[in-house]
């Protein structure tokens, strides 16, 4: 798995696996002295980084556009990184079809126990809007103190 992810967010294709390697770059080295061919993901967040720098300016206008650029150029990124996980997705269906069948059984699993979940967070609130409903009812009316009476035994006779 760590071979086929090898190049992972930097748009070249998976070095093949070795024992012990160099480090990759971009993913140990500090962030100061990282090398210029960044990673998707080191693009991600100085894009976000830069959105938020933009907004430190003065003029309204200077900020709107420099944000939005920078959004722009944060989605396009995201849409890279979003188009390498979906191949990877594809190169493990080819390889590994039964990875595949995995995945989607226990996505089928997690979404019939939330279904069950659901219905059972229903079923509580259910019961506890049933038990609050009594009181509902103002204590100065007389539905009150019917409703209150009615729960007292009658006396019994004496003979």
């Amino acid at each position: 798995m760590a071979a086929a992810l090898g190049g992972m967010f930097s748009g070249q294709l998976p070095r093949p696996a070795t024992s012990a390697g160099p480090p990759r770059p971009g993913l140990e080295a500090p962030r100061a002295s990282r090398p210029q061919n960044s990673t998707l993901v080191d693009k991600l967040e100085s894009l976000s980084e830069a959105c938020f720098d933009h907004v430190n300016g003065t003029d309204q206008e200077e900020i709107r556009t420099g944000v939005d650029q920078c959004i722009q150029k944060f989605l396009d990124t995201a849409r890279q990184t979003e188009c390498f996980f979906l191949q990877k997705r594809l190169q493990l269906s080819v390889q590994k079809p039964e990875q595949v069948t995995k995945e989607d059984v226990k996505d089928a699993l997690v979404q019939k126990h939330l279904t069950k979940l659901r219905h059972w967070q229903q079923a509580l609130e259910d019961v506890n809007l049933q038990h609050k409903k009594p009181t509902e009812i103002p204590r100065g009316s007389l539905t009150y103190l019917e409703q209150a009476s009615a729960n007292i035994p009658a006396p019994l006779k004496q003979p």
